[in-house]
């Protein structure tokens, strides 16, 4: 078998920790939201991406109910050095965080600490590369004991750096967490529709030195090119709702506008849409859902230093499309 060049990588932010630019994304493989992963197809996709040198995994306790992190753990114990991100689920079970709602409702200091411990024991390892708050509101800082947990987990070795997931489409809810020095990575969605990171939260990063993860690269697929008007999703899939009412046919003309400004294909949509976040000088890495062979080995061959063409990266800015498609259609 002939050697690939290894996976670029890109410093997350200041902790020390190199990612590799494509990430993988674990949500998939937790084999609940999303229906049809297969464990053994699951084992195999991670196995493949670390055997081609990725590095960085990002996974949650939320995944699966732990199932997802049992199968990251499994596989990063055959690759030392291989990194894992995962996150802890907030105890109040509120997605996203509600305005209202205070750290200790969210993330008591002992239950952070509690469900880091719990989270260890699914991976079967000796710490937690990045351990993240799965939801966030900006005004949990300086509120609560999670910081002082946060802290003693360090302390004992159990965690390496610390970060928070921000809410789907709020980058400015997490800006005073970043420019107070209490976190080391955001990770946020940001892709070719969802510009917002740009207006503040991606500056205040790189300013900052905090690392950026960036989640939903493709929107949940969109920019894959392959949701039609015709695609169904299978029974209990959380993508009836993400793409529920017309939204599917609402796509199309978005799409073909984006390959008729580019001069692309429709095959070309994934890639582009990659290599646009990646052209953005504050983001780490981007984990992207592979639940198989074949989709490792396409996306982690895009990790090669290479963004887009400045031109290119400045017509997709006018494809900017403000909406919020994780609140059932119609709401």
């Amino acid at each position: 078998m002939t050697s690939s060049p290894q996976p670029h990588q890109r410093p997350l932010g200041r902790t020390g920790l190199h990612v590799s630019e494509i990430g993988y994304g674990a949500w998939g493989i937790g084999a609940d939201m999303w229906k049809g992963a297969q464990d053994d197809e699951s084992l195999a996709a991670l196995r493949r991406y670390v055997e081609l040198g990725g590095n960085f995994i990002d996974t949650a306790m939320g995944y699966g109910s732990g199932h997802s992190e049992r199968l990251v753990g499994q596989v990063a114990r055959e690759v030392p050095g291989t990194l894992v991100a995962t996150k802890v689920s907030p105890k109040n079970g509120q997605w996203p965080a509600a305005p209202g709602t205070t750290a200790d409702e969210a993330f008591p200091g002992e239950y952070v600490v509690r469900m880091t411990e719990a989270s260890l024991e699914r991976l079967g390892l000796p710490a937690i590369d990045v351990q993240q708050l799965h939801v966030w509101n900006d005004s949990w800082l300086g509120q609560g004991d999670w910081q002082e947990a946060v802290s003693q987990l360090r302390r004992d070795g159990r965690v390496r750096a610390f970060g928070i997931s921000v809410n789907d489409h709020q980058p400015d809810n997490a800006v005073r967490a970043v420019e107070s020095g209490a976190v080391d990575s955001v990770q946020v969605i940001y892709n070719v529709f969802d510009q917002s990171p740009q207006d503040r939260l991606l500056d205040a990063c790189h300013a900052n030195g905090v690392g950026v993860i960036v989640r939903v690269a493709l929107d949940e697929g969109s920019l894959t090119g392959t949701v039609t008007p015709e695609t169904t999703f299978p029974e209990g899939d959380w993508r009836h709702t993400y793409f529920g009412g017309d939204r599917k046919a609402e796509l199309q003309p978005r799409l073909r506008a984006i390959e008729t400004d580019l001069e692309i294909s429709t095959a070309q949509l994934p890639e582009t849409a990659l290599r646009f976040v990646l052209s953005h000088p504050a983001v780490s890495t981007v984990i992207v859902g592979m639940r198989s062979v074949r989709n490792v080995e396409r996306n982690l061959a895009l990790a090669d230093g290479r963004g887009l063409p400045a031109e290119q990266v400045r017509k997709l800015h006018a494809h900017r499309w403000d909406r919020n498609w994780y609140l059932p259609a119609g709401d």
